[in-house]
């Protein structure tokens, strides 16, 4: 597909087909991951950094950061490079995470994690060079943004990953791990700091870039603060009722790690029911937009009907 500069026409919610819709958006995605590292001396770490980043996935990260630029008027092009970069820092924290300091996983995505592959040391040196490479390539590869939106872009991006976001949110599950006095307030704090600060910033960089009002920008992070706890309590619940086949990564790992979990506090059916109604809530706040949301409607949705 060709991108102009032209803003797209919004697509019709009677037409609108969202399997289409994320099959043609995650193939432009796979393509310029590809096309954004390339193998070089020493050869060893950027073949463990593209190992993990081309393992494959939903892409939706990135997707929602093109989603929702081309909603506030801007084009999948600008949009690119961020939505790369919220890939490569995905993919880092899928790599440490796996480490046997902290989830010890040998699967991801069906594939063997990357320390099974490369040795510990080397995913961590492949995380770490994800994660500054991400900062690199928004600043040398964002087109036709004004400077001023490119820096907030990047602000978003360190904070979300900072201790102010994943990294903060990873300390305090490190620390509830086989407590059975946490929360929902904890729990809460946890998932959203260590998965939902990056969906967030998938949707306000795409926002950012657009040059949307600071009004917008401000409802559509309510909406994706809603779907990333959606997207959490949906995890919980997969994780125990889903099979390592589906997952393509340890079934039953909360359990035995004796992690706080949703349906812990709640039950199956009371997180189900909450995840329904955050995925309502979050749709609502996109009804100023009219049909030009349809894309983000549809993605939100989708969170709880994934098995994966």
């Amino acid at each position: 597909m060709v991108l102009t500069g032209e803003t797209p026409s919004p697509p019709s919610k009677s037409t609108f087909d969202l399997s289409t819709y994320l099959a043609e958006h995650k193939a432009e995605v796979e393509l310029a991951l590809d096309r954004s590292i390339t193998v070089i001396y020493p050869e060893k770490i950027y073949e463990a950094m593209r190992y993990s980043l081309l393992a494959g996935g939903k892409r939706l990260r990135p997707i929602l950061c093109l989603a929702t630029c081309e909603l506030a008027g801007g084009t999948r092009e600008m949009a690119m490079p961020t939505a790369c970069a919220l890939e490569m820092i995905h993919t880092m924290s899928l790599i440490h995470d796996d480490l046997p300091a902290m989830d010890n996983d040998d699967y991801r995505r069906g594939k063997l994690t990357n320390h099974k592959v490369y040795g510990e040391d080397i995913a961590i040196l492949a995380g770490d060079g994800l994660l500054s490479y991400a900062f690199e390539f928004v600043a040398a590869q964002t087109r036709n943004v004004p400077p001023q939106q490119v820096l907030d872009v990047i602000a978003h991006l360190g904070r979300a990953v900072g201790a102010a976001g994943l990294v903060g949110g990873q300390v305090v599950d490190i620390d509830s791990e086989g407590k059975t006095d946490i929360t929902e307030e904890q729990l809460t704090f946890i998932h959203t700091h260590k998965t939902g600060a990056l969906l967030e910033t998938c949707v306000v960089s795409g926002a950012i870039l657009a040059g949307t009002s600071t009004e917008n920008r401000e409802r559509l992070s309510r909406y994706a603060q809603k779907i990333g706890l959606a997207f959490q309590i949906v995890d919980d619940i997969l994780d125990i009722t889903a099979t390592q086949e589906e997952l393509g990564k340890t079934a039953g790992k909360d359990l035995t790690a004796q992690k706080a979990t949703y349906p812990s506090l709640w039950g199956l059916e009371e997180s189900k029911r909450r995840a329904n109604q955050l995925i309502s809530e979050a749709q609502a706040e996109l009804a100023p937009f009219g049909e030009a949301a349809t894309p983000l409607v549809a993605l939100a949705q989708f969170i709880t009907s994934r098995s994966n």
